[in-house]
């Protein structure tokens, strides 16, 4: 069973001995490849871990755990882990570590050696632990720097059973998640993420609480999810409008949306059917502007003829 929280609160957590020391022991050196960096600070984790708000019997998805800084503190609070991570030696160390620290707990982690680029929700039920009913309700992670992004919209599409979740990733990555329309930072990633769920910033991590130390800070961000904002079309439609608005930012949308909707009086048709000012620019629309103009995208024969 999960533990009380008075105990959660003062059971050990990896510190920066510990860390050294498991690295040391698996011959392990950080590598860019796959974005390790490892926090070293149990503290951080502490306050990682009540950000997150998960409830005790939730079932937890952790993505790139790592040597199992945070893996523990998600056992301290949530019913059960499912740890996916990409490096075959930190895997098949993390179950014996969650035995050394937390041996009560440690049937309540599966740890799944896989790319979570590729994750699907039939892996993670192949592995579920036996206190888990259900697939994962929540995603807190460390996630690697390079494919943060792309993980998360990955995890959101596979997995519609995580109901929110928090992630750390490069600060400039955490704004632009979570920026909303008009304003400087706002683009692909965040009208990507405003399809699946509600997404803001939940504060700020330092350097120093990570082995080896990043050169820029890095960001919490929370989600809760929602329905989409339009249900009469598919989300790849809608993704489709977002990245060519946004492939040429300094553009209309009647000319950004020219190749898109076949042609720019097309795209000029399409924009005012969905009650968008052809001018205005794709910084400006939030997700569900994007949802009404797939939705009145002209048939192929129409783009056909206008490209003929």
């Amino acid at each position: 069973m999960v533990q009380p929280p008075d105990t959660a609160a003062t059971a050990p957590l990896l510190s920066a001995a510990d860390v050294r020391r498991l690295a040391a022991e698996l011959d392990l050196r950080p590598t860019k490849q796959w974005g390790q960096n490892f926090v070293i600070d149990p503290n951080t984790i502490r306050r990682i871990v009540a950000a997150a708000d998960l409830a005790p019997d939730e079932h937890v998805l952790e993505i790139g755990p790592g040597l199992g800084s945070l893996t523990l503190g998600l056992l301290d609070a949530a019913a059960a882990v499912t740890a996916v991570e990409i490096d075959p030696v930190t895997a098949a160390r993390l179950p014996r570590t969650a035995g050394e620290f937390r041996p009560e707990r440690a049937a309540d982690l599966a740890v799944l050696h896989a790319d979570a680029l590729a994750l699907s929700a039939e892996q993670i039920d192949a592995v579920r632990p036996p206190v888990a009913a259900t697939g994962p309700t929540a995603l807190v992670a460390n996630l690697p720097y390079n494919v943060a992004v792309p993980v998360l919209l990955h995890a959101l599409a596979e997995l519609p059973g995580l109901r929110h979740g928090l992630v750390m990733v490069q600060e400039e990555v955490a704004d632009r998640l979570a920026a909303p329309p008009g304003s400087r930072t706002y683009g692909v990633p965040s009208a990507k993420a405003a399809w699946y769920a509600d997404v803001r910033k939940a504060g700020v991590i330092g350097t120093q609480v990570f082995w080896p130390a990043p050169r820029i800070h890095s960001g919490l961000v929370a989600f809760t999810r929602r329905e989409p904002p339009v249900d009469s079309v598919a989300r790849t439609d809608v993704f489709a409008v977002v990245d060519a608005a946004f492939a040429q930012r300094r553009k209309t949308l009647r000319a950004a949306l020219a190749s898109w909707a076949g042609s720019p009086a097309l795209a000029e048709e399409t924009l005012l059917a969905a009650g968008v000012d052809p001018k205005a620019r794709g910084e400006s629309l939030d997700i569900a502007a994007f949802a009404r103009i797939a939705a009145h995208r002209p048939d192929a024969s129409r783009r056909q003829g206008a490209c003929a």
